[in-house]
């Protein structure tokens, strides 16, 4: 078998990160990578990590027929392109944006999107034909809360600190995302308000479903290119031992999810498609730190795993990925 994939919204970081690992995939042959401004240009112009590795180049030409989508686009310009473009009903699209990950809006052009976080929805992502990818911190901060929520033991607000790397904010330039700007710099933004928060609350209810507490969310930027580091505490009234026992448990057939005894860090899992999480219980309150890359278990190789689990791959296919530790 042979997947034959098109990736729509080439240029930016994600994409580049989707053709890095889809062009190494034993199971995938790309078929076209479509990009309006770069037509025409050998893709390695713009991803310059991938010269000698592909001769592909970008296209504004669609085969309507491939058998998966990648839509890596701006947030609202999936529902736009979608609606411009019509693809084999056997086309299985799976898309970064946020534009189908909340169930209200999960249903497009006779298209219904499943959520798309393999530890959460599994069952379903691999009877479904649409994927909606998950958000970079939102896969952060589920990953830390769902055995919780599993469990029925989300019985406070909830309040998260998490980090980001520059990468997160995408490629295209603003006052923010200058080096000048970036460099030895720290700053919030979004507190309270991050468009994260309702696909975030969403998955806390689908498994406990009279979860009713507040999550309180500061989102920093880090001085750093990829990568979130997000720290999440509550009230707990167990053990370290009991909080444990429930993660290991809830986590025990995830592919890329793992409970660390050891504090973590992000170079860990720079370059993987890995969520590192690690637990401390002290004073009745739970303390879980989660890392992972933002490029890729917060977007493109959560894509790819997504991918894997719709057509009955293995989902750590192509993903075998060493972290950039050195």
């Amino acid at each position: 078998m042979v997947i034959r994939a098109g990736i729509v919204g080439g240029a930016g970081y994600t994409a580049g990160e989707l053709i890095r690992i889809l062009i190494h995939h034993p199971k995938v042959k790309i078929d076209f990578i479509y990009s309006t401004s770069n037509a025409g240009n050998p893709v390695s112009k713009i991803h310059q990590d991938l010269l000698g590795e592909t001769d592909l180049r970008f296209t504004d030409q669609i085969d309507s027929a491939v058998d998966v989508l990648f839509l890596c686009l701006g947030h609202g310009n999936s529902k736009i392109f979608l609606g411009e473009n019509s693809f084999s009903p056997a086309t299985k699209i799976i898309d970064l944006s946020n534009d189908f990950r909340l169930v209200k809006d999960g249903f497009f052009k006779g298209r219904t999107f499943v959520y798309g976080l393999p530890e959460l929805n599994s069952i379903d992502i691999k009877s479904s034909k649409n994927i909606a990818n998950p958000g970079c911190f939102a896969t952060a901060i589920q990953l830390a809360l769902l055995p919780l929520a599993n469990a029925g033991l989300i019985c406070d607000d909830v309040h998260v600190n998490a980090v980001t790397g520059a990468t997160g904010a995408g490629n295209s330039l603003s006052p923010t995302t200058h080096f000048t700007w970036r460099d030895n710099n720290f700053s919030s933004y979004k507190v309270f308000t991050h468009q994260h928060l309702d696909e975030i609350g969403q998955s806390l209810t689908q498994l406990q479903v009279s979860m009713s507490h507040e999550l309180f969310f500061i989102p920093n930027r880090g001085n750093f290119s990829r990568g979130i580091f997000a720290s999440t505490y509550t009230k707990f009234d167990g053990s370290l031992e009991e909080a444990k026992r429930y993660y290991r448990e809830f986590y025990k057939n995830s592919a890329f999810t793992i409970v660390s005894d050891e504090e973590i860090h992000l170079k860990q899992v720079v370059n993987t498609n890995k969520c590192l999480l690690h637990i401390k219980v002290f004073k009745g309150k739970i303390l879980i730190t989660s890392a992972i890359d933002n490029l890729l278990k917060g977007a493109s190789g959560q894509a790819v795993q997504n991918m894997n689990l719709i057509f009955g791959l293995d989902e750590k296919t192509g993903l075998q990925l060493k972290a950039n530790y050195f």
